[in-house]
């Protein structure tokens, strides 16, 4: 395959490519099949360069005519995998490889026929069935079910930093011993939280009980938060000045961020006057420019942060798709990401108070907010007054300094790139709410900071 076609694919592994990485007969023969013009890598009107993007989309389309005509294969493709086990099986070699079937099935199929090896090789498990669940943008993941139990699979991307998941699945035990409700992991045969014996690198947790709620109720709001205090306090030690992240952060690059808007902008513009714009391309077109007119307001915010707010250790991730409840009970705090570098207290705690999903569903949203903090402060009292006021404004410039979502739609798709695409209109949606309310906002935080 072409470099640039082999570049545009390291998104898309999970379902373009077989495991060990070389590309798949069927993308070439798709993008031999594509049109001689929608092959061609000449500039655009106006002097742009090609919309490799688009382009990838068009050979995406292509390849999966392609493989429907070239298998006539009536599987879906996130259908449950079954292998059928027999009571002797207990070793990789044993494990049912159904080459014929398997030639016809997706590479997700693929992939989760040789997840069942690692499971039954490695962690003695015998998975009748193997799920891939569409969610997750940095792993690819299973729900794996067994005669004993049901397992969560997370299977890491090539060139995912390993000593840093390592380390992540430490900081989620240690919050699990110390009493905060998270996903046990099951360590391999060799005693290791993430096997290696294969080019499939895995972690399996205990599937968790409990749903995911993504507008939190009062009791919600208070659970998630005094588990948030508790983790904070928990990782407070040994606490940092300053590290590299922090001052990159406080640095951000505005004028870079201008530059990528007008880039998408640009491209946008194309697709709309060559009638190739999808649906989603006037959102983004309106919402880009509320962005970049609100760019200007990102240094005054960053110099009126205070110098001292607490650096340390933090969850990373707070946020509700990662928290599993029971009713109002929370069953278990999921994907703690790796505690170095470490960063501000202060963007866990904002980032969760005051989530796109609460501010832009409820008008309520200060409410919830102070909900979450004043069980947060119960929970962890020894967190300084600073960071309680400074919440509201680091959760505010994270949103206006990040174009998630909105830049992986038009400059390299994500694995559930429409799901992206409103998690950037809510964000956007959040941060104008956030911006226009900031006085508001921080009268209630140095409230909640006394009391």
């Amino acid at each position: 395959m072409p470099s640039s076609t082999t570049k545009m694919t390291e998104g898309h592994r999970a379902w373009l490519y077989p495991a060990a990485g070389e590309g798949r007969p069927g993308v070439a023969a798709a993008e031999a099949a594509l049109p001689s013009s929608s092959r061609t890598s000449t500039a655009g009107a106006g002097g742009h360069p090609p919309d490799a993007a688009r382009r990838w989309q068009r050979i995406t389309a292509t390849y999966e005519h392609l493989f429907r005509e070239f298998t006539a294969a009536p599987t879906p493709p996130h259908r449950p995998m079954s292998f059928p086990f027999s009571p002797h099986t207990s070793k990789e070699s044993d494990v049912p490889h159904p080459t014929s079937d398997l030639t016809a099935c997706s590479a997700a199929d693929e992939r989760a026929a040789r997840i069942a090896a690692v499971l039954t090789g490695r962690y003695r498990l015998r998975p009748s069935q193997v799920v891939p669940l569409p969610l997750g943008q940095g792993t690819i993941n299973f729900r794996a079910e067994t005669p004993a139990r049901h397992v969560f699979v997370k299977n890491y991307l090539p060139g995912a930093d390993l000593d840093g998941e390592r380390a992540a699945i430490t900081s989620s035990t240690r919050a699990l011993r110390a009493g905060i409700p998270a996903a046990p992991v099951l360590l391999n045969d060799d005693g290791d939280s993430i096997d290696t014996s294969t080019d499939l690198p895995v972690s399996v947790w205990k599937w968790m009980p409990g749903h995911v709620a993504m507008s939190m109720s009062p009791p919600q709001l208070a659970a998630a938060g005094a588990a948030l205090g508790r983790i904070h306090h928990l990782f407070a030690h040994p606490p940092a000045s300053t590290t590299s992240a922090v001052d990159t952060w406080r640095a951000m690059d505005v004028n870079g961020l201008a530059v990528t808007i007008d880039q998408l902008l640009a491209i946008i513009g194309e697709r709309l006057d060559d009638d190739t714009a999808d649906n989603f391309a006037r959102q983004a077109q309106r919402t880009l420019r509320e962005r970049r007119d609100m760019l200007h307001c990102i240094p005054e915010l960053l110099a009126d942060l205070p110098g001292d707010l607490t650096v340390q250790a933090v969850h990373g991730d707070y946020a509700p798709v990662n928290l599993m409840f029971t009713g109002d009970t929370l069953s278990a705090v999921l994907d703690f990401r790796p505690p170095d570098p470490p960063f501000l207290l202060a963007y866990d705690l904002g980032r969760i108070a005051f989530y796109p999903n609460t501010v832009t569903t409820s008008a309520a949203w200060p409410d919830a907010a102070a909900t979450l903090i004043r069980a947060y402060r119960q929970a962890n009292p020894s967190v300084p007054a600073v960071d309680i006021r400074a919440c509201g404004r680091v959760a505010l410039l994270q949103l206006l300094g990040s174009l998630y979502g909105v830049r992986q739609h038009y400059l390299k798709p994500g694995l559930f790139q429409q799901d992206l695409d409103q998690f950037w209109l809510s964000r956007q949606h959040t941060a104008a709410v956030l911006l226009a309310n900031l006085a508001a906002t921080d009268r209630l935080l140095a409230d909640l900071a006394r009391s």
